[in-house]
């Protein structure tokens, strides 16, 4: 079976998807991936194969252009409305739209079996269309937004997909969701389960994580990860967010931080152990808490290891996210500037998370109904299912 996968030009929306691809693999399957520069070297540290088409498209420049220098986004934008996140469809539509001859020349050589992309890639539910082969988007954890922007890129897409022969834009054949149940929204379209395994990028275990597997006795250690490049929450808010959790007595704090940007951070507590970006599962297994910005893969690795979160949501999914992990118990999230930059919130959210073992076995729930989900390798087996009889009823000429 030739697997073509189609990625948005983000690598955490192609990470998620990284264990079911190895899993095809070791199955015998041929997989490449299909995306611009931007997802390339998340391609290379997987030990996958893959094609690169177009520039490089830089989502971090796009969701900071207009703003003023150190202001974050969530400043500038609050917590949107639910009914508009599907105008997220308007710009992963358009560009869909651009590279959508491109990417079809790619799959019409490549001749694949099975068409896999991320919630919001387009070209993938086109050209699985024209060519009669099935096409399987994977969710990245909470999902409010696919749904609402598939509609609304459906508005938009109506003459493109006519032009090609297509009465409109397709549904994927099948939705994979890695959301344990409880934490799903309520009602929102379940897909077929498949396991979170986390996989963050590769890398070599610090000798730090080696030589202390946790923190001594009634020590906690919390972990905080904002991003790799800190482009959202910008270095002020994150000086002073690390500031307010290291004053809880007893407690270490371990943040991830680029060495580029930790002179603006400012001074730090002693308590506070600062490392080079890392991939989370490597050290998550020693922390007792998780803060961070809503970052799927980063609120689905902390699920993975059983802890209890502190979100600070940005934009789009991150919302939805920290509600659900408020909703069941195991998190708390803050979405507003003035609580997210009160040290007095901050530090007693922390404390909560830390003292109230209702948070604790809220966590570890929705560890073990994660771990209960099908493997990637059964999901791999059924995949191979979906592919076999006749070819696709949707096929249009190309």
């Amino acid at each position: 079976m030739r697997v073509l996968v189609i990625s948005t030009p983000v690598p955490t929306h192609l990470l998620p998807a990284v264990p079911l691809l190895w899993a095809l693999r070791a199955a015998g399957h041929e997989v490449t991936v299909l995306g611009q520069p931007d997802v390339l070297e998340a391609v290379r540290t997987s030990g996958l194969v893959g094609i690169g088409v177009g520039a490089a498209f830089d989502v971090d420049a796009m969701l900071l252009k207009g703003l003023p220098e150190d202001r974050r986004p969530l400043r500038a934008r609050p917590r949107p409305a639910p009914e508009h996140l599907g105008g997220y469809g308007r710009l992963w539509w358009a560009h869909a739209d651009s590279l959508l001859d491109r990417y079809t020349e790619v799959a019409k050589a490549h001749r694949p079996d099975l068409l896999l992309a991320d919630p919001l890639e387009y070209c993938s539910l086109i050209i699985g269309a024209r060519l009669g082969v099935p096409v399987v988007h994977h969710r990245w954890t909470v999902d409010a937004i696919s749904g609402p922007a598939r509609a609304y890129a459906r508005s938009r897409a109506r003459e493109r997909c006519e032009s090609l022969g297509l009465s409109t834009l397709p549904d994927p054949d099948l939705l994979l969701d890695p959301c344990p149940p409880s934490l799903r929204i309520p009602r929102d379209g379940t897909g077929t389960p498949i396991r979170y395994v986390p996989f963050n990028g590769g890398g070599e275990v610090p000798a730090w994580v080696r030589a202390d597997r946790g923190p001594g006795a009634g020590r906690k250690r919390v972990a905080v990860s904002l991003g790799n490049t800190l482009a959202l929450h910008g270095e002020r808010f994150t000086g002073g967010l690390l500031r307010a959790l290291a004053r809880r007595p007893a407690t270490e704090i371990v943040v991830t931080l680029p060495a580029s940007r930790r002179g603006a951070v400012g001074p730090l507590p002693g308590n506070v152990r600062v490392v080079d970006p890392l991939p989370l599962h490597l050290f998550l297994g020693g922390c007792d808490a998780m803060v961070h910005h809503g970052g799927a893969g980063t609120a689905m690795t902390a699920t993975a290891f059983g802890l209890p979160q502190l979100v600070l949501p940005q934009l789009a999914d991150h919302f939805p996210l920290g509600d659900r992990l408020a909703a069941t118990g195991a998190g708390l999230s803050f979405d507003t500037p003035r609580e997210q930059e009160d040290p007095r919130i901050l530090g007693e959210a922390l404390e909560a998370l830390l003292t109230d073992p209702g948070h604790t076995r809220a966590a570890r729930r929705l560890s073990a109904e994660m771990a209960a989900m099908p493997t990637p390798a059964a999901v791999a087996a059924r995949l191979e299912q979906l592919t076999r009889g006749a070819a696709h009823p949707r096929k249009a000429s190309v």
